[in-house]
């Protein structure tokens, strides 16, 4: 250890401390006012301002002995002495130095001097980590302290906060807590800077504890008021103030909410929780916004059709004729329904599937549901989700916030009056998700059949039966619609209208209604069927019926005009006056050449508003090799050209092409129409046919149309689309279409005015293609010197065509 041995002393008057004790390095300040304490300080002015601090044992003596003082104290400077009104003395002194008083004298009016020699601390050898850790626990213990303690100015915390000398941080967090004098002054004593310190951790510790213990005998304080008393004092202050305020009786309308639960006859679970809020509601004032809170979540869940449903038809002969009477065509969803019809008809307990209508704009998705909902007897409600990025939109709101409110699930039950509707979830591809959650993973459960008996509404707090609604959703693209809630729903495929099939709604559904709705009637307004498909073909290109409406309004609108003004009583309308109703015509045929060209092939493209003719060019020039592909087009297809050219080169032979045409002669490939992007492989063999016409010179027949994905090694690979090709092919006036050979399940699909006018061709090989677009016999004489005669195609091996008329 380290320890001083030098011991100066020195006399120093006494100045005896009641309930104080000075520590070294400290500013204390006291009030004197025992003539034995004013004389020491008179004393101490002579000796330089230096005087002995040391505390008395008993607090009760007026004049102390020697024997009645603590042995040690503290060498103080006295820095400023303040007269007070009266007798008594503010003193500030500035702790020096520990000290013990070794002999005393007395001196006038009981005064005390004394003789003391100073004491140093003393700090145990190799002991620094060990105080810098103690310190490190003394400063947390402390904080703990502060927090739960008495409020301690900031300049006593940020003192301590800085730590510094272990000695000095113990000696003044033991001046500034409030603890007995007698246990400051055993800290006083402690010359070891490292007991003092463990010393002075252990005193908080005790003193968090018994903070602890004093803040628990508080709260048992505050909860032991008698509860009963303070009840009744204010429910008979409730009473008075709502009898001055005329509101009504809260207990009379708690016990109107009793009776309709019990007349409800629900689970046990939701009884129970319903008759918690109203017991709640029972002992608030009516007046208060929680009382609102709560009227507001029991009329929402007393108004739910817990036990209302209608009675279901199955009856199919009536659901047909239903759907008939709507919608035109659909066939394969109509018999997807009528199924449906029947198979619940033969078992009702089983829980309804989710039907997905997909398909583009304007096909009747939503009308469909309508149609069904009729046909089955069920409520209908419609439920858009375009633009929902909210959870809570599905689920609901908490009811603790401000103006919370159930999903739209429960809103639509309310709105149906019924708990077996059927509910239309409208562009369910439109939802979206952010940072408010992903309403499309709140929705699998929703139209999870094997979970969604106990739906849980985030403002509703108890489970809701969903297993009795039909969900029927609609979508136009199911590429947007994550898998999982795919998964959950049978997909019906809704494809675009054919010409012939808009003639038919046209005439059947659309112009009568649109006659009703502008006050006209069939005498006075006709509208012949050319007319109809002279709209149809040139005012409207779309996959539905939506803008054909459109027109047809538009021309009701007209002719209501003409009549009203005296023109006419009657108007007929004939496809030569049509542009004086609709005006120029927008949109033009498919351009289709009348003679056999080299390098043009008609090709078939599909779109999401039908099929379309997609003429393909190819221009063969003197050059270096390069290929050359515009038109905007896609990935896909840019790689379907290429794939077309390989398979050129790897027929040079058969085809009697130069062995390095593919090196002098550049190949410009292009679709016209540019400013419409492109893309697919069913340019394939279109490609190929104009790339051999062009590098060979034979023409093309004008009146063949093709399509379908070709291989390196020719081969003919299948498309989709095909029934809105060929119907496109049909009114460009083509007579022979080649379709893939795989494709041919897919003519039962092709509308019956085609198969009668158009022969198609299935080709498994672009031998079979070659042979039907291809007019052999008009084949320009070989430029090359080699003596070479044309190899029938039907000798390579490719499969012969196959004829469907």
């Amino acid at each position: 250890m380290n320890v001083n041995q030098e011991k100066k002393q020195r006399m120093l008057s006494v100045l005896p401390l009641r309930g104080l004790v000075a520590f070294p390095e400290m500013l204390i300040h006291f009030d004197v006012g025992r003539a034995m304490s004013v004389k020491a300080l008179e004393t101490a002015m002579k000796d330089g301002q230096w005087i002995f601090l040391t505390a008395q044992k008993d607090l009760q003596t007026d004049v102390p002995e020697p024997d009645d003082l603590y042995e040690m104290g503290t060498i103080c400077l006295v820095k400023q002495i303040l007269r007070l009104p009266g007798d008594n003395i503010r003193v500030l002194v500035q702790g020096k130095q520990r000290a013990r008083a070794c002999s005393y004298e007395k001196g006038e009016k009981g005064s005390l001097r004394a003789v003391v020699e100073t004491l140093e601390e003393i700090r145990p050898d190799g002991g620094i980590r060990r105080e810098r850790a103690m310190v490190r626990t003394l400063q947390d213990r402390f904080e703990e302290y502060s927090s739960i303690g008495p409020r301690m100015s900031s300049d006593i915390l940020i003192a301590v906060a800085s730590g510094g000398d272990g000695g000095y941080l113990a000696d003044y967090i033991a001046q500034n807590i409030s603890v007995d004098f007698t246990i400051k002054q055993e800290i006083l004593e402690e010359r070891n800077v490292n007991r003092r310190l463990l010393r002075v951790i252990r005193l908080l510790d005790e003193e968090i504890e018994l903070l602890s213990i004093e803040g628990e005998i508080q709260e048992q304080l505050k909860a032991a008021l008698d509860k009963n008393q303070k009840d009744y004092y204010l429910r008979e202050q409730i009473k008075v103030i709502q009898s001055e305020l005329g509101e009504q009786d809260v207990l009379a309308e708690a016990e109107s909410y009793r009776e309709r639960i019990a007349a409800l006859d629900l689970a046990e679970e939701h009884t129970e929780k319903l008759m918690k809020e109203v017991d709640r509601l029972s002992k608030m004032s009516g007046s208060s916004s929680e009382a609102g809170v709560i009227r507001t979540y029991l009329d929402t869940v007393l108004d739910l059709p817990w036990k209302k449903h209608t009675r279901l038809r199955y009856d199919v002969a009536r659901a047909e004729k239903i759907l008939d009477r709507d919608h035109y065509g659909l066939k394969k969803v109509k018999e997807r329904i009528l199924e449906f019809v029947a198979v619940k008809k033969l078992s009702p307990e089983l829980k309804g599937q989710v039907l997905c209508l997909a398909g583009p704009p304007g096909v009747g998705k939503t009308s469909i549901a309508r149609s069904i909902a009729e046909a089955m007897n069920r409520k209908y409600v419609r439920m858009s989700l375009g633009g929902v990025r909210d959870e809570a939109d599905i689920r609901g709101h908490r009811k603790t916030y401000i103006g919370a409110m159930p999903g739209r699930i429960i809103n639509a039950l309310r709105q149906a009056g019924s708990s077996n509707p059927l509910i239309l979830l409208d562009e369910i591809d439109k939802m979206s998700n952010d940072f408010r959650g992903d309403p499309a993973s709140a929705m699998l459960e929703v139209l999870d059949i094997e979970q969604n008996n106990a739906f849980r509404d985030h403002y509703i707090e108890l489970p809701v039966d969903l297993s009795d609604v039909l969900f029927v959703t609609t979508a136009n693209d199911l590429t947007t619609v994550p898998r999982p809630l795919l998964d959950r729903m049978e997909v019906i495929e809704l494809s675009s209208y054919t010409a012939e099939e808009k003639l038919h709604i046209a005439e059947e559904h659309l112009l009568p209604k649109q006659i009703k709705k502008h006050g006209l009637s069939k005498s006075t307004m006709q509208v012949r069927s050319e007319t109809l498909r002279q709209v149809i073909e040139g005012y409207t290109r779309e996959a539905g019926v939506r803008r054909l409406e459109q027109q047809l309004a538009k021309l009701c609108r007209k002719a209501a005009k003409k009549i009203v003004e005296g023109e006419t009583k009657r108007v007929t309308i004939e496809p030569d006056a049509l542009e004086s109703y609709l005006g120029p015509v927008k949109f033009k045929k498919d351009h289709v050449s009348h003679q056999d060209e080299v390098g043009i092939v008609n090709g078939l493209a599909w779109t999401s508003v039908g099929g379309e003719m997609l003429e393909v060019e190819v221009a063969a020039v003197s050059g270096t090799g390069k290929i050359e592909v515009t038109g905007n087009l896609g990935k896909v297809m840019s790689e379907s050209a290429k794939a077309a050219v390989t398979f050129v080169r790897a027929r040079t032979e058969e085809l009697q092409l130069e062995p390095d045409f593919y090196k002098n002669t550049d190949l410009h490939i292009h679709f016209p129409e540019a400013a419409i992007p492109k893309d697919g492989p069913s340019a394939g063999i279109t490609m190929a046919t104009a790339i051999i016409s062009a590098l060979t010179g034979i023409p093309v027949y004008h009146n063949v149309a093709m399509t379908g994905e070709v291989t390196l090694r020719g081969r003919v690979m299948p498309i989709g689309g095909l029934r809105e090709k060929t119907m496109a092919a049909y009114r460009a006036g083509i007579e022979t279409i080649i379709v893939p050979k795989e494709n041919e399940s897919d003519l039962e699909e092709v509308e019956q005015v085609v198969k009668d006018n158009v022969k198609f061709v299935l080709a498994d090989h672009m031998d079979t293609v070659m042979q039907t677009a291809l007019d052999f016999s008009r084949r320009p004489a070989p430029k090359h010197k080699k003596d070479t005669q044309t190899m029938p195609l039907t000798q390579t091996g490719a499969a012969e065509s196959t004829l469907c008329q």
